[in-house]
């Protein structure tokens, strides 16, 4: 045990061991920007790789790497503004075998719990897609910029396990069930 042989010394450890849980910056609220940031999902058709991508998302990330447990990603995403580039695999995707965009138009995602990993972070959270909600982990980096931040990461998931797949779709010959999510936003801070 250290003795201290000045009260002053002992003093100022005192106080600055009394404020050091307050000098962590508490998690800030931040909002996506639409235009720069993106939200894609890769899946297999045909034994061949494909990307789409979700145009319109709404994203409200609160987050610190200093206050984790007061962070919460809350990710809303239109389903019907998936595009892939290609017309009858974005209508068939939209169909009532797949997304079902008429009866279920979004999907949603919101964390539950942060932690630090070697490359960065990682998050559960839950997803509801086609009215079923499953635990979905992603992993990401979070890099504060002079004007903001940038959020990139990725998660993993079985299409089947959210019933996206009726039909003739249940199969896994032509369309895959093992599903890559890739997203980056750029973030700016809310006031």
């Amino acid at each position: 045990m250290t003795t201290w042989k000045s009260p002053l010394a002992a003093t100022l450890v005192a106080f600055a061991t009394a404020l050091a849980p307050c000098m962590a910056a508490p998690a800030r609220q931040f909002s996506a920007v639409a235009a720069d940031s993106h939200l894609d999902f890769t899946g297999t058709q045909a034994g061949a790789p494909f990307t789409a991508e979700f145009r319109r998302f709404r994203a409200a990330i609160v987050f610190s790497p200093d206050d984790l447990p007061h962070s919460r990603f809350d990710v809303v995403i239109d389903l019907a503004s998936v595009d892939s580039k290609d017309h009858d695999r974005d209508t068939t995707i939209r169909g009532s075998d797949l997304f079902d965009v008429a009866r279920w138009p979004t999907a949603h995602y919101v964390t539950s719990g942060f932690t630090r990993t070697a490359g960065g972070f990682a998050a559960t959270g839950m997803l509801t897609l086609r009215g079923v909600s499953r635990p979905v982990p992603i992993t990401f980096r979070f890099l504060t910029t002079q004007g903001g931040a940038t959020l990139t990461g990725s998660a993993k998931l079985e299409r089947l396990d959210f019933g996206v797949g009726q039909g003739d779709w249940k199969s896994t010959e032509w369309v895959g069930n093992d599903v890559r999510i890739d997203f980056s936003l750029v973030l700016v801070p809310q006031h």
